[in-house]
């Protein structure tokens, strides 16, 4: 059964500003008046306690009866996991070509905190950890030679080598493409959404508040966390054990330390050490430090084994791998095996099915980072960003460390099965790099590679297991995040160590515990469910209110701009109509009629005036004739009208 880690998803951007807590999100204690939540960290604590203790005490029992549980639920509903990890494809892609991709995750005046360079790199941290490469030759090599167990595709057994090749690097490229980043896309949208937009803590419940309501920060907030968490907590330590198998088939293939249970167990608790002081020492002391030197030795050996591989043939490939995963995307997407009976189930529950539980159980913690370092981005940038980049560098890393085993495999003849039929995942990318110049130094550097990939896995993913146990505080306590980190190691180690007494690796409760967090994926997955229809009511909602703000601004701006030219020009068009209308009256015998009453209404209406005012004034005669001459001293000279008289006169 396979054992992907996805690791490395770095911590180094938790230094950010805080959101804004809502009302009743914070309690005493903490950073930031977030503070402990008690039902979350003691339930998760003793639900992960209890399963250790039965690990550990009763190992065979544990394993059978978890990984029985794990196998009939995969083998149930493994439809429905091939069906709902493309709906959340599709889901994204319908969302990032929508008018809801405008929409920014911020305030609508936020910039992105960091440039498209960093951002893209830090997305290439958070998909280019431990299983890529681990199985970033492995996972080919099985897929077209692996005849022991559920490896080669019962639909591929009977192909020619060649075809049987480029199909095993396109089932690669479908576990670890888009399917893996669409499930994260959703949950890191939601997370990214409720944060940045909405203000909300860095938690999972928060996510699913348009659906919730104000039941989001009673229990039922709580239980979604509480899966979250113990997701995220068994993924790490199951990461750690059986990632350290790696390290050592490493340095035992170096000759430098023996592969013994006492040397995985000094390496897990060595890793655990440096990454609960990188904890300790804060984000931007080791962290940002590891993930910048992890960046630089994962290019620098791409770059070494493409250019000591077969380079042409590696550059061919990449154009024509690309080329056979569009053209069987939806084939690939789709794929169930039905009539290929229990060797169809057996498979896909070892290989696709698997891979999809585990994805979900990883994408809290995945989910969580990348909402963390996308304040700023638009909805479209972030899930084009998170869709497309990973994948794309996720295709050339596989290309280049997978075609060159397969190369070796199909044009030189190397049985890297060593005539068992079986791969080994741990030494297979050692096994294709001693066929290469400088295979030592190749091999050297990827121990050193996967060595920093844990410290960074385990240090980031206390660190968001911390935020989650606080209410979302996004600078959770010191003393919690080196309890996460210093949990998750002690775990690993201490299965490593009873699988020492039972003689058997697989009785030791290790694979059980991987078992147990693909069993939360199962609940997850309705967590995830609701998350997209909170995140589409959220955007939808969104969309409508733009919409009409854009409808109201619109009308305000078109009123602004023509309601004086509209005004002007109506009131000349009804002025010239009327005027037109009563010129064309007034012409002819009809207007001649009217022109007529109008001149005798005016007469009229100036003798009826003339009347009353020479009735009040006695001294004008009508016909303007001057009055007699008076003897009175004050009246005017002999002859002359007096002035009043004669300004009637005038008047008249």
């Amino acid at each position: 059964m396979p054992h992907p880690e996805r690791g490395n998803v770095s911590a180094s951007t938790a230094q950010n500003s805080p959101p804004s807590a809502p009302e009743g999100a914070g309690s005493s204690g903490g950073s930031g008046g977030y503070g402990l939540s008690k039902p979350v960290f003691f339930f998760a604590g003793g639900i992960i306690l209890l399963a250790v203790l039965f690990a550990l005490l009763l190992p065979d029992v544990f394993n059978s009866l978890i990984t029985t549980l794990n196998d009939t639920v995969v083998a149930s509903i493994g439809w429905y996991y091939v069906l709902i990890v493309t709906a959340f494809v599709v889901f994204g892609i319908v969302i990032a070509m929508s008018r809801m991709g405008n929409i920014k995750l911020g305030k609508d005046d936020d910039v992105p905190e960091y440039s498209v360079f960093s951002w893209f790199a830090m997305l290439f941290a958070a998909g280019m950890g431990i299983g890529l490469v681990f199985w970033g030759a492995a996972e080919p090599l099985t897929f077209f030679a692996d005849t022991a167990g559920p490896g080669v595709p019962p639909n591929a057994a009977a192909l020619d080598d060649p075809v049987r090749a480029e199909r095993a690097l396109g089932q690669t490229f479908l576990h670890w493409g888009l399917h893996a980043w669409g499930i994260y896309v959703i949950v890191g949208l939601s997370v990214a959404y409720a944060v940045h937009r909405k203000g909300r803590p860095v938690s999972i419940r928060w996510a699913l508040e348009p659906i919730l309501g104000k039941r989001t920060d009673t229990w039922i907030g709580d239980v979604i966390d509480i899966i979250a968490l113990v997701g995220t907590l068994f993924g790490i330590a199951t990461s750690l054990g059986f990632g350290v198998n790696q390290i050592a088939a490493g340095l035992d293939h170096l000759g430098v330390l023996p592969n013994s249970t006492m040397v995985q167990v000094i390496i897990v608790l060595v890793v655990t050490a440096l990454a609960t002081l990188s904890a300790a020492s804060g984000v931007d002391k080791g962290i940002k430090i590891l993930s910048n030197l992890n960046m630089g030795l994962a290019a620098l050996l791409l770059i070494a084994v493409l250019i000591l591989g077969p380079t042409l043939f590696l550059l061919r490939d990449v154009v024509s791998n690309i080329g056979f995963y569009l053209q069987n995307f939806l084939q690939l997407s789709f794929q169930t095996l039905p009539f290929r009976g229990d060797d169809g189930a057996s498979w896909l529950g070892s290989w696709t099915t698997f891979y999809w539980g585990w994805w979900i159980s990883w994408s809290p913690f995945v989910g969580v980072f990348i909402a963390r370092i996308s304040k700023g981005r638009t909805v479209r940038e972030f899930i084009t960003g998170v869709l497309l980049v990973p994948t794309a560098l996720t295709f050339l890393w596989f290309t280049i460390m997978g075609g060159t085993a397969l190369y070796e495999a199909v044009f030189k003849g190397i049985d890297f099965t060593r005539g068992t039929g079986a791969i080994d995942p741990n030494t297979a990318l050692f096994d294709t790099f001693a066929n290469l110049p400088g295979g030592a130094l190749l091999s050297g550097i990827a121990v050193v590679l996967v060595s920093i990939f844990f410290i960074t896995s385990a240090d980031s993913g206390a660190f968001v297991m911390d935020m989650i146990a606080h209410k979302g505080d996004p600078n959770p306590p010191r003393i919690t995040r080196i309890f996460w980190a210093s949990a998750s190691g002690v775990i690993a180690a201490s299965l490593i160590w009873v699988s020492s007494l039972s003689g058997d690796a697989d009785a030791s409760g290790m694979t059980a515990l991987q078992s147990l967090a693909l069993l939360s994926a199962l609940p997850f997955s309705i967590v995830m469910i609701g998350m997209c229809i909170s995140l589409w009511r959220s955007l939808s909602h969104e969309v409508k209110v733009i919409e009409k703000l854009e409808l109201r601004l619109r009308q305000r701006e078109f009123m602004e701009r023509y309601t004086e030219e509209i005004t002007d020009e109506v009131t000349d068009r009804v002025t010239g109509d009327i005027g037109d209308h009563v010129e064309s009256h007034l012409e002819g015998p009809y207007g001649q009629q009217i022109q007529d009453q109008l001149n005798q209404q005016v007469e009229a209406q100036v003798a009826e005036q003339l009347s009353t005012y020479t009735a009040e004034h006695p001294a004008i005669s009508l016909d303007g004739e001057a009055p007699a001459e008076s003897t009175d001293p004050g009246s005017p000279e002999p002859g002359r009208p007096s002035g009043s008289g004669r300004r009637k006169s005038q008047d008249r």
